[in-house]
C-alpha cells in the first residue's frame, strides 16, 4: 500500500526573472507568457516507521485564511504538523525551499518545529554565496537559527529507512532520496526527475547546472527503479505525481498512477 501523498500547491509559469506566477490552464493562454516554463508544484509527504517525512517544502504559498498552504494540505490528509519528523531538501531553489519557514504577522518561524531539516552543506554554502533570484536567503536565516538544521555531505543514511545521494545534475550540490518503508521503495529525484514524461522524452535541459549529467541520471534512475518497482515522486508533474512502473508485453516499462 502506497503511503506517499502529494501536497499540491498549484500550477505556475516561471520565466528568466524566476518569478512564479499562478497559471490556470483552463483560462490562461501560454502564448501570453513567452519564454516561460509551465510547471506544477508537488511537495510530498511519506509515512515511515520513524514518523512523517516531508520531501521539499514548496513555494511557501498561503491560504485565504493566511495559513501556510503546505500546513493546510498536511492537515487535510488527517496529519498533525508536529508529527513531521524529517524535512529532506533536494536543493534550495525557492520553489522547493520557501515553505521551510512560516512568515506570519511579521514573525518568522520555522514551519516544522519538531522536524530535523537535512541539506547538503555545499548546497547551503552555494545558496548563500550567490545573488541568483532562485534563492531566498531570508528563509535560510530562520532555518539556520532554529537549531533544526542538519548538514550532510555526499552520500549517506539518515536512518534505516532513508538514504541520500549527492547527484549534482540540476544544481551543483543537488541530492536525491530513497525511502524504503512498509514494503515500498520510494524515490524522490527532485528537479533531476521532475516529470514522468522526462523518462521517455529525455533531453539536455538548459535549466540544469549540468544538463548532460542530469540526462544521464534520469536514465540511471529509471533503469534501476523500473525493474525493482520503485514508487517515483515527480515534483513538477502535470500528470502523474506519484507513479509506479508497469511492465508491458514487449518487456519495456510504462509509468502508472500509484495512488489508484
Amino acid at each position: 500500500m502506497v503511503r506517499a501523498y502529494s501536497l499540491y500547491e498549484g500550477s505556475y509559469s516561471v520565466d528568466k526573472s524566476k518569478k512564479f506566477i499562478p497559471f490556470d490552464p483552463k483560462k490562461d493562454d501560454p502564448k501570453d507568457r513567452p519564454g516561460s516554463l509551465f510547471i506544477h508544484v508537488h511537495p510530498f509527504l511519506v509515512e515511515t516507521e520513524a514518523g512523517l517525512v516531508l520531501l521539499d517544502t514548496g513555494l511557501g504559498q498561503r491560504t485565504a485564511d493566511d495559513e501556510l498552504l503546505i500546513h493546510a494540505n498536511i492537515k487535510k490528509l488527517g496529519f498533525d504538523i508536529d508529527d513531521v519528523r524529517f524535512v529532506l531538501m533536494s536543493h534550495l531553489h525557492k520553489d522547493h525551499a520557501n515553505g521551510m519557514v512560516d512568515f506570519k504577522d511579521g514573525v518568522k518561524r520555522i514551519a516544522f518545529p519538531n522536524a530535523e531539516y537535512y541539506v547538503q552543506e555545499k548546497e547551503w554554502e552555494a545558496a548563500f554565496s550567490t545573488e541568483s533570484p532562485s534563492y531566498r536567503t531570508d528563509v535560510f536565516d530562520v532555518v539556520q537559527r532554529s537549531g533544526n538544521l542538519n548538514f550532510v555531505n555526499g552520500d549517506g543514511y539518515i536512518n534505516d529507512e532513508i538514504r541520500y545521494n549527492l547527484s549534482g545534475g540540476h544544481s551543483e550540490f543537488h541530492q536525491v532520496f530513497h525511502i524504503e518503508t512498509g514494503g515500498e521503495h520510494f524515490f524522490f529525484g527532485g528537479d533531476e526527475l521532475p516529470e514522468p514524461e522526462e523518462i521517455f522524452r529525455n533531453f539536455i535541459a538548459k535549466y540544469d547546472f549540468d544538463g548532460r549529467k542530469a540526462k544521464a541520471l534520469r536514465e540511471e534512475y529509471w533503469a534501476a527503479g523500473a525493474p525493482e518497482g520503485w514508487v517515483f515522486m515527480f515534483y513538477h508533474s502535470k500528470s502523474i505525481a506519484i507513479g509506479r512502473p508497469e511492465k508491458r508485453e514487449d518487456g519495456s516499462y510504462k509509468i502508472i498512477d500509484a495512488t489508484k
